[in-house]
């Protein structure tokens, strides 16, 4: 019987002095635990992503530094850590690798390298890291090799039992499971040639909706198709725009789900797991309700199985989590949010009181001539609900100042958005300097749906430094809403036991409020329909005529709003960062030109001929 620790931990990139601290604290933990064996996620010295920090050279020799200090803590127990490293040919190539260090007896006394770089998506890692060298490869014959060799062959034994360590995407390569593999390698089936008798994938794999319940499904393909346990260790917490949800787990060689680590939070998951001869490793511990019962002659050791949150409820966490390590990683005690009146500001203040307490949050009305009263006092409950400090600053004196200067330079011209625009942008200038001011950061309050089409105003409401609502669409705003306000799990509704989301704000028609009368179908589609289109068209790719053909949508609403999409990208390279919780979110893993002509129809292209006169 192995005891083996899943190390879940959420480190902040760059920070290689700290993230090796919470290293060495877990190290000390498992060794608490009576565990044999430790296992940390993908470059979890550095963290993930780390960007073009791994350009650097004093930043690899950090890491490496702290690796090899952390595996001088490893006596009396082995560990798998995560960290780049330069690789083995500086003759050729980028010189770094993806790898994970293989520690024990005070010393790495092995490392093994990603094999399947991924470049797609929030993905770049061709951009930085060479491929594991396969056997017979130049690199694996210097004599000596500059650093532990690369092994793409070997497997990390430890008192006798023989772990295949694969990183991350080595594992997303199924063939049974992806109708198109990317790859033609396939690291996992190699590891399982090598005499592999328990599988170890270190990992970092962002969160998107319903992925967890496909990297199960995957796991269980793996374990299945070689008879093989599976223990998966993935990073946790906000980078950036990501969000990494943690829920490292083990399942067993016939791909029951075993053991399961918290979602969203750091973790010390520990796994029983006995180990004989190939075929016979199993992880073996209580089994979940509707799981099979373990083989016979097996001991079942009682071990923890945490429970997935449905779909709002891990959105919400991940929304919170992006949002609080955000703040805090970028060295932000407050919020400052500015209250419409409306679902999406709300929602988005209830978000900043979740992440950073309702007394790090400042909420701050605007009103116009056109605001209606009911919104200055939505703006209010949703405040004294919260129990957020509220202020109202009136925009009207700026309003008619601008008018003023404006005049002569829009004589004989009729308002427009022009006009309305301005209304925003003076918006955004109070927001700004209260910001400022307080050292608080500013969080914007527009969803995907309003991002995808322009309904939203540059060095305006898009003024910020951060996006919380930028992949969730209109639609999903609202039902987040109603979650916030009536589901038993949500954070608020337990802490004020009632709802804190004005129902006016769910309820009333959606409307930017700059000119009278205003609602936002004026000009765009219902956004039942607008939210299909934007899913189909950005997060499947689809063209305007597969849209059409698939839902039947009008011809020229779908053709205007794919258009809107592709004209409104000038904006969105302008835009504050966003937390992704979409398979395919705008910022850096949507990568669109802003001076383009495609034609999003899906239309074949006409005849050309040549020397047609013009």
């Amino acid at each position: 019987m192995m005891r083996i620790a899943l190390a879940q931990i959420n480190p902040t990139v760059g920070d290689v002095a700290s993230n090796a601290r919470i290293a060495a604290e877990r190290i000390d933990a498992a060794k608490r635990e009576g565990a044999d064996f430790v296992i940390f996620p993908e470059l979890s010295v550095i963290g993930y992503p780390p960007k073009d920090l791994l350009l650097k050279s004093a930043v690899i020799s950090q890491c490496v530094e702290a690796v090899e200090k952390l595996a001088g803590l490893c006596d009396g127990i082995g560990a798998i850590i995560g960290y780049p490293c330069p690789s083995d040919d500086g003759r050729a190539g980028r010189g770094l690798y993806n790898a994970a260090a293989f520690c024990h007896d005070g010393r790495i006394q092995h490392r093994y390298v990603k094999s399947l770089l991924p470049t797609y998506d929030v993905f770049d890692e061709v951009r930085y890291f060479d491929p594991a060298p396969l056997p017979g490869d130049p690199a694996l014959r210097q004599d000596p090799p500059p650093v532990a060799p690369a092994s793409t062959t070997d497997l990390a034994t430890y008192r006798n039992v023989r772990f295949g360590v694969s990183i991350c995407e080595d594992l997303w390569n199924d063939r049974d499971i992806f109708y198109r593999r990317l790859y033609h390698d396939d690291p996992i089936e190699r590891l399982a040639q090598f005499g592999a008798q328990v599988f170890v994938n270190c990992s970092a794999s962002p969160f998107s909706r319903g992925k967890h319940a496909f990297r199960l499904e995957l796991f269980a393909a793996a374990a299945r198709r070689f008879n093989l346990p599976l223990l998966y260790c993935n990073q946790v917490g906000g980078n950036d725009e990501l969000v990494f949800d943690g829920c490292s787990c083990a399942v067993d060689a016939g791909g029951r789900l075993l053991a399961q680590a918290r979602a969203f939070e750091e973790d010390l998951l520990i796994v029983d797991l006995p180990v004989g001869e190939r075929g016979d490793a199993a992880g073996k511990q209580a089994p979940a309700s509707g799981a099979h019962p373990p083989a016979a002659g097996h001991a079942v050791r009682p071990g923890r199985l945490e429970p997935q949150p449905d779909d709002l409820a891990a959105l919400h966490a991940a929304l919170v989590l992006g949002l609080g390590d955000y703040c805090n990683k970028c060295g932000f005690n407050a919020a400052v949010v500015g209250l419409s009146g409306g679902i999406d500001s709300a929602v988005t203040a209830a978000l900043c009181v979740a992440a950073l307490g309702n007394d790090n949050v400042h909420g701050v009305a605007m009103p116009s001539r056109h605001s209606s009263t009911g919104s200055v006092e939505d703006a209010r409950a949703l405040a004294e609900n919260l129990g957020i400090r509220f202020d109202e600053v009136a925009i009207e004196p700026a309003h008619a100042a601008f008018e003023q200067m404006l005049a002569p330079l829009f004589a004989g011209r009729e308002p427009d958005v022009t006009e309305e625009n301005v209304q925003a942008r003076i918006r955004g200038v109070i927001l700004m300097a209260v910001s400022n001011k307080e050292g608080a950061l500013l969080v914007t309050t527009g969803n995907k749906s309003e991002l995808a089409v322009g309904y939203c105003t540059l060095y305006g409401d898009m003024a910020g430094g951060l996006a919380a609502l930028s992949d969730v669409p209109k639609t999903l705003v609202w039902d987040l809403a109603r979650w916030i306000n009536e589901h038993p799990d949500s954070p608020l509704r337990r802490c004020h036991g009632s709802p804190v989301i004005p129902q006016r704000s769910i309820d009333k028609p959606p409307s930017a409020e700059l000119r009278p009368d205003q609602t936002d179908q004026d000009s765009l589609p219902p956004y039942e329909v607008l939210d299909q289109i934007i899913e189909r068209y950005v997060e499947q790719d689809q063209s305007a005529a597969t849209i059409i053909a698939q839902t039947g949508f009008n011809t020229t609403v779908v053709h205007r709003v794919v258009r809107l999409i592709d004209v409104s990208e000038y904006k969105r390279k302008q835009a504050p960062p966003g937390i992704r919780v979409t398979s395919r979110a705008f910022g850096f893993g949507r990568r669109m030109p802003i001076a383009q002509r495609h034609d999003p129809s899906g239309s074949p292209l006409p005849s050309l001929t040549a020397g047609q006169p013009k």
